[in-house]
């Protein structure tokens, strides 16, 4: 479900980035406390983006018929859903249209410097995302408002913030599929080739869960979306970023 890959997303970059003391994390990526907690909604709102195949999505909804729309057409061009936007050529793809992203920058007359207009559209648009599927805000106009205000500070005030923002985008979009791997749906992670099982194995009950029929492959430990298992690890993942998060700006006040 959608709040179970935002809370994936915002977990994971907890995970890489926190240096908390005693907080099991990696510190992979160590950053100061404001790319911590920016990154979590960022990673939050990017574990959504392989859902653009789907109509009916949650992000299908972040503009009113347009979304639906371009969801739509992205679903038909990546041929249906979990299909090419949910595939390792897809979450390469991210990373450098990210890269190019971060690059874009304007620089007006009345400006003192540049202004990092792609990081802040990108980080406009995830902040928005994340902050409407987490039920921080009750509808899309406000998560629009504050996406836009958050993603203009970052451009505007800590443009030097952009150089994890390749990373995390690229994170939240590989938890996606990760999540979706462990239900019995699965992903086909080397599309476009599509690599099916001999007829003849089809039968078998173990190899049909983990290597479906149509090419997908499957660790179905979640069984199926929404069960009570994802609740339960949707659950604890929130716990785990709302504590790294919160031990994180306690310890930038301490």
């Amino acid at each position: 479900m959608g709040s179970t890959h935002a809370v994936s997303g915002a977990a994971a970059w907890i995970a890489v980035t926190a240096t908390v003391p005693l907080f099991p994390a990696l510190g992979a990526l160590p950053l100061d406390p404001i790319g911590v907690l920016a990154g979590t909604l960022v990673c939050a709102g990017a574990a959504l983006l392989p859902d653009a195949d789907h109509p009916n999505a949650t992000i299908a909804h972040a503009v009113p018929v347009l979304g639906r729309a371009a969801t739509g057409a992205v679903g038909s061009l990546s041929g249906g859903h979990r299909q090419g936007l949910h595939s390792l050529l897809a979450a390469v793809g991210v990373w450098f249209a990210v890269l190019w992203l971060t690059g874009i920058a304007w620089s007006p007359a009345w400006a003192d410097g540049p202004l990092a207009v792609g990081t802040g559209a990108v980080t406009a648009a995830l902040l928005a995302v994340a902050l409407r599927v987490l039920g921080l805000v009750p509808r899309w106009p406000l998560a629009w408002l504050a996406g836009v205000l958050g993603g203009g500070a970052l451009a505007w005030f800590l443009p030097e913030q952009a150089h994890w923002l390749p990373a995390c985008v690229t994170l939240g979009f590989v938890v996606h599929l990760l999540g979706d791997f462990i239900t019995v749906g699965g992903v086909n992670w080397l599309w476009p080739l599509t690599l099916r099982p001999p007829r003849q194995l089809r039968g078998v009950p173990w190899l049909r869960a983990v290597w479906r029929p149509g090419g997908h492959l499957a660790l179905p430990v979640l069984g199926r979306t929404g069960s009570l298992r994802e609740h339960a690890l949707g659950a604890t993942l929130t716990l785990y970023a709302l504590a790294g998060a919160g031990l994180t700006v306690w310890a930038a006040f301490a």
